[in-house]
This record gives C-alpha cells, structure tokens and sequence, in this order.
C-alpha cells in the first residue's frame, strides 16, 4: 500500500494514457461493424462466409500483429496507433456477428408494416430496424469494451504506456503492490466502461427498460397454493 500512496500520480497517468488507447477502437470498431454486419444481414448467401472471415480476425495472435502492422501501416513499432489499430481489429471480429443478428432479431412483420407505410430501405434501416436492434447491439458493444479495456495491456510489451505497464515494470522490479494496482485499475476502467454504455444505452433507447410491475399487478412467481391449484387443476383435466 505504501508505494501506492507514493504513486498515485504514475498510476492515474497510466489510466489516462488507458483510457486514450481504449476509446477510439471502441468507437471505430462500430462505425466499421456495422456496414458490414448489415451486408450479412442483408445477403444471405454470404452470410456464412462474411462472419466467419471476420471472426477469425480475433484469432490472431496480439504479438505477431503488433510486428506486422508496423511494416504495413508505415509507423515505428511503440507508434500507439499500432495499438489502437490492432484493437479496433479484434473489436470489428467481435462486433460484425451481433449486428447481423441484431438486425435479424427485428421481426419481419414491422419491417413489413414499415414498408408499408411508406419507409424507404436507408429510412426502414435508420428509423426502425437499428433502432429496434439497438439493446443488442448495446449488449455486444458492451463486450467489445471490456474486451479492449483488457487487451490495451498488452500494449506495454511493445512499449506503449498503460495500465500494463504496470505489470510489466512491477515484475521487472519485484513490487506487487504495482502488480495489483494496475489489475484493479484494469478492472474499474471496464466496470466504469461498461456502467456508461448502459447509462447510455438507458437515455437513447427508454422503450428498452424493463416495464415496472404495479402494486395491482399479480405477482411473477406464483405462490404455494396457486402451483398446487394449477397442478391439482391440470390433473383432473386429464
């Protein structure tokens, strides 16, 4: 605890420069998923081949793509765009397949109902089926940002600065005090990351909280008499 109060300066540095790395692969990794999860939404036939080319983006092992990118993006190996590029690529494979079935969990019937009215294919798409599929997409970008908020940790390998580096210099220099500070820290942001999407998801999407029960509602789980009547009521049915 001592060389945490001695700290505290470093470690909030390391979380603001956490903090950095996380936020735009999060966003981009969206922005990017989406127009294609719509495209295997949209065509069936290349459903299949879409999502599994994509997902096996996530099987790419952090530290081989750390040194490729370099050599194709052109910037110098602890450049920290190779981190946030690296990423929004883990976070594309994560976020594709939830959009293409959020966007096949809106039911065919108000997709009809909305063309009927009059709604064009870029307004059905706006205005009704993202809309209606927003909880899940809130749910796997919810997912995608606890997953990037981890994975920025290994940027510290290549010498990019983070929480990791936490755990990189704690066990160059033997202090587990450093260890541990950079594991919770690690763990808050996320928390933190993941309590924001869901306040947001709260304020833009209200038609998606839960109806609260009212005093005169039934209750949900039934008591002891009311299963024995309905059990003692299916049999004589029989």
């Amino acid at each position: 605890m001592t060389w945490i109060w001695s700290n505290l300066d470093f470690i909030w540095d390391r979380t603001l420069d956490h903090l950095v790395l996380s936020v735009p692969p999060i966003i981009l990794s969206f922005l990017i998923a989406l127009p294609i999860g719509w495209l295997a939404h949209r065509f069936r036939l290349g459903r299949g081949f879409i999502l599994i080319s994509v997902g096996l983006l996530y099987a790419i092992p952090s530290l081989p793509l750390f040194v490729v990118l370099p050599a194709i993006v052109g910037t110098s190996g602890r450049d920290p765009l190779n981190l946030v590029i690296a990423l929004t690529i883990y976070g594309v494979a994560l976020m594709v397949r939830v959009v293409a079935d959020g966007l096949a969990s809106v039911d065919p019937d108000v997709r009809l109902s909305a063309t009927a009215v009059g709604f064009s294919g870029w307004a059905l798409f706006w205005q009704v089926q993202l809309p209606l599929a927003g909880p899940v997409l809130l749910a796997g970008l919810r997912v995608v940002a606890v997953s990037t908020v981890s994975l920025a940790t290994v940027g510290a390998v290549i010498g990019v600065q983070s929480l990791g580096s936490l755990f990189t210099d704690g066990f160059q220099r033997g202090i587990e005090a450093e260890i541990v500070a950079g594991i919770v820290c690690t763990v808050l942001l996320a928390l933190a990351f993941d309590g924001a999407l869901v306040a947001l998801g709260r304020l833009l999407m209200p038609w998606s909280r839960p109806a609260r029960p009212t005093r005169s509602s039934a209750p949900l789980t039934p008591g002891p008499k009311a299963l024995g009547a309905a059990v003692h009521g299916g049999e004589a049915a029989k």
